[in-house]
């Protein structure tokens, strides 16, 4: 990701003195780093690094969107969200992760992907980036999850997602984001 720091914030740059791994786990590795801070002073950052992930908001002809509700363990409730996915690798296209987990969570292929926005998920406490795309030319197939993916597809008026997001039924960033996007371009 660029950096696109104004030069007037170079007095806002806190500088690594050391790192160190606290836990490496399959998705998640925590950091804690000693810095220096703007005006000398010596604190942690506590961290996690993250491979990046890819999500898409399938976009059905008639303007229905496809979303998945699933269990999610962290906030001890189910969800509804776009489908989305970490990147297998570093060297990962987001766009090849974006079709893989519309393929794999919902069962559609799109014939018409784009890319809408790029979001810093938790920028206090974590370095992933999620991209984000939209997806049309739907063809249906089917899904095909992870073994501890346990997922239900639905599709909801566009209209119906933005009064979701709106009273708070959508609780998911990612989610939001891509809901509001597509709901402004139109």
């Amino acid at each position: 990701m660029t950096d696109k720091m104004n030069n007037n914030d170079n007095d806002l740059i806190e500088k690594k003195i050391d790192s160190k791994n606290v836990f490496d786990g399959h998705l998640l590795h925590v950091r804690c780093d000693s810095v220096r801070l703007p005006n000398g002073n010596v604190t942690t950052r506590e961290w996690v690094k993250h491979p990046g992930a890819a999500a898409v908001l399938p976009i059905l002809p008639d303007g229905r969107v496809i979303l998945v509700r699933q269990y999610r363990y962290p906030v001890q409730r189910v969800t509804l969200e776009i489908p989305a996915g970490k990147l297998d690798s570093p060297d990962e296209n987001p766009l090849d992760c974006a079709k893989r987990e519309l393929a794999e969570e919902t069962g559609y292929h799109a014939s018409d992907v784009e890319k809408i926005l790029t979001l810093a998920t938790t920028v206090g406490f974590s370095n992933e980036f999620i991209h984000i795309y939209t997806a049309k030319g739907l063809v249906p197939g089917k899904q095909h999850t992870d073994d501890d993916e346990f997922i239900h597809v639905a599709e909801v008026p566009l209209e119906k997602a933005y009064e979701m997001v709106q009273n708070g039924e959508i609780i998911d960033a990612k989610t939001i984001a891509a809901i509001l996007w597509e709901f402004a371009r139109r």
